[in-house]
């Protein structure tokens, strides 16, 4: 069992909460998580890299210089392949699939809970008692961070409601906020310390911050 220590917003600690590593995979799985993470980043790319022919690159279609007579070789216009800014010979339009890579569901699942037992290993999860702001301040959520010794890049997950909260930390540089029904390998990676409110956190655990109407959830 892990012992996670659950602190109040001046960073003292009020509570523990105990954790079962088999609920999220028993051991770090490094070769896992990688893979998890290469298919969540080539799944974002944007997909909009094309070449142009040479009837899609601008200049005249003029030929450059008479056929015979000069001692130069033929040419036709600047547009062609074998010059500078030229067409490309064999253009391709983008192909937004080619890069895409898919995981069982039970895989990618695994590694989204395999990743918070890494975090929690390496004691960077940090446990608030309460993170329900009524008035949305960013130096209130400054405080909190603070207190909390974080100090490098860091993941926000708050549940639904916690919408005061969102909107406090969302203008602190190196600070993310994101839904813990969507938390992932790939931003628990991407961040040094995840901050999350113990019940958050604990319907992360037993699976209640999912929904349960047949979507592909985390």
């Amino acid at each position: 069992m892990i012992e996670l220590p659950v602190l109040d917003n001046s960073g003292k600690k009020v509570d523990a909460l105990s954790i079962d590593e088999a609920q999220l995979g028993g051991e770090v799985r490094p070769a896992l998580l990688k893979q998890a993470y290469v298919m969540f980043h080539a799944n974002r790319r944007q997909g909009s890299a094309r070449t142009k022919s040479r009837g899609m690159v601008e200049g005249s279609t003029r030929k450059l210089y008479r056929q015979k007579g000069t001692g130069n070789a033929r040419a036709g216009t600047v547009r062609t392949p074998i010059r500078k800014g030229g067409g490309v010979t064999f253009a391709k339009d983008a192909d937004t699939g080619k890069w895409r890579q898919r995981m069982p569901r039970k895989m990618r699942r695994l590694a989204n809970r395999n990743a918070l037992l890494a975090k929690l290993v390496d004691g960077e999860v940090k446990c608030i008692d309460s993170l329900d702001l009524d008035t949305p301040r960013t130096k209130d959520m400054k405080k909190v961070l603070e207190a909390c010794g974080v100090d490098r890049t860091c993941l926000i997950a708050l549940a639904t409601d916690q919408r005061g909260a969102a909107l406090s930390a969302r203008n602190i540089d190196n600070v993310r906020t994101i839904r813990i029904d969507q938390l992932n390998a790939f931003e628990l990676l991407n961040h040094r310390y995840l901050v999350v409110d113990k019940a958050t956190l604990e319907s992360f655990l037993d699976g209640s911050a999912f929904s349960t109407d047949g979507k592909d959830v985390a």
